[in-house]
């Protein structure tokens, strides 16, 4: 909640620069802990970490929307994400060379990570603060209320956040027992489990990539369904496809691992639980930035980041809680493919926009080829009115599909009426019309 407000209050690359100058501080003390070989140092450098960590997090997501324009925004998301995963599994697979080398390696590499994180940081041009008469209160308790209360204010915005937390608690479930999944249910050894985490960190850049280019260069909640679908769908086969541990109780390296016939399925699987991932949890965030007010942005971040962790700690402990009662990993994967199957659909329910824009979505990119031109002079803030030629009954639908900003259409009241389109169209906030003769109240309210 503090670091929400630090946030919109302050200049962002200001910001960004004292919270890597304080992890470089932090990087030198967790050096002299694996100097010390203190593992009671060594956590209190990792509780240091996740502070630092949280300090960063609502600066680097409310940034974006004041660094980049509209049509950038899932392409900055895509590159977030992806340079997450992939730094994620760089620094795996040096701390398995660095460890071997002696405490001493591990303190300099530590230290020069954080260094380099600070010089990277000096390129980062002035962002202006988006608060800076907010007044800062230290009230933990207070502040978290008041950033949960400023997330909720926008309906879309706080079950958006709801659907990224639930990505995190079904992410962690499978993060936490890949390594025990690998070994046990796989055969396989230390090395295999880098392999099909890089499987997976790739997937999530492929995902994310492939996010921008459906979405059309705009924020496309419509995919966020398919992404959902996905991770059920590809955790569900995941289970189907057990019993690929080698012979023997020596455990298998890569190379003998993909010799085996039905590895390449769990790699595929892997490989479409990130790309799922990507294409879910992209257009979230994207959504979150764009509809947040630009001067709660950081702290409805904040809120957001909140819950995430919320999230991962009672998935950890769930996972705990199954695989004691017997339950094995494969079982607990479909377990989770089942639960998030139901909370999409739940999370669906409670905000139709994603289902419409899915179908939006669906209908331009199939039944229709649209050619898009000028769309650069449409305003992006004020009141501007669109006059299209009435060519079909799902003009609006396919104007929807194409344009950034959001519409909403006058529509003949009989159409507005149509079966299944009409779930649609009133999710769109469409204003139904009838002419003074047929209807002279709905007339003045389409009016008003």
């Amino acid at each position: 909640a503090i670091a929400g407000q630090l946030a919109d209050k302050h200049e962002k690359s200001m910001l960004i620069r004292r919270i890597k100058l304080l992890e470089i501080g932090i990087m030198l003390l967790g050096a002299c802990a694996f100097l010390l070989q203190s593992p009671i140092l060594l956590i209190g450098i990792l509780f240091l970490m996740g502070t630092q960590s949280t300090l960063f997090g609502p600066v680097k997501y409310s940034l974006m929307p004041q660094a980049l324009k509209s049509e950038e925004l899932v392409g900055g998301n895509a590159l977030v994400e992806f340079g997450t995963f992939i730094a994620i599994l760089l620094g795996l697979i040096a701390s398995v060379y660095i460890i071997g080398m002696g405490n001493a390696a591990i303190s300099i590499a530590v230290v020069l990570t954080a260094c380099a994180g600070y010089w990277v940081s000096r390129g980062i041009p002035p962002l202006p603060a988006a608060a800076p008469e907010l007044k800062l209160s230290f009230n933990i308790f207070r502040q978290t209320v008041n950033i949960m209360h400023d997330a909720g204010e926008n309906r879309t915005v706080f079950y958006s956040i709801i659907g990224i937390s639930w990505f995190w608690f079904f992410g962690i479930t499978y993060v936490t027992q890949l390594p025990n999944y690998v070994r046990y249910d796989l055969g396989g050894s230390e090395q295999v489990y880098v392999l099909l985490l890089a499987i997976f960190s790739i997937g999530i850049g492929a995902g994310s990539f492939l996010c921008e280019k459906l979405s059309g260069r705009m924020v496309e909640i419509g995919l966020v369904p398919i992404g959902a679908f996905g991770l059920s769908l590809f955790g569900i086969d995941l289970f189907f496809n057990q019993g690929l541990s080698a012979e023997g109780s020596a455990l298998i390296g890569p190379v003998a691992f993909i010799a085996q016939a039905s590895s390449l399925r769990v790699c595929f699987d892997i490989f479409m639980l990130g790309v799922s991932g990507g294409i879910y949890i992209v257009p979230l965030y994207a959504l979150v930035q764009q509809r947040s007010k630009p001067s709660k942005c950081s702290r409805i971040i904040a809120a957001n980041n909140v819950l995430n962790a919320l999230f991962m700690v009672v998935a950890s402990a769930y996972g705990l809680f199954v695989l004691s009662l017997g339950v094995s990993i494969p079982t607990l994967f479909l377990i989770m493919s089942i639960l998030n199957a139901a909370v999409a659909i739940f999370i669906f329910h409670l905000i139709p926009e994603f289902a419409m824009r899915l179908l939006i979505w669906l209908l331009v990119h199939t039944m229709y080829r649209v050619e898009k031109t000028d769309l650069d002079k449409i305003p992006d803030e004020g009141p501007a009115i669109l006059v299209c030629n009435h060519v079909s009954f799902v003009d609006a639908l396919v104007l929807a599909g194409c344009i950034r900003r959001p519409l909403r259409f006058v529509m003949y009241y009989r159409i507005f009426q149509l079966p299944v389109l009409s779930f649609i169209f009133k999710t769109a906030n469409t204003i139904p019309i009838a002419g003074a003769k047929e209807n002279k109240e709905m007339m003045d309210s389409a009016f008003n």
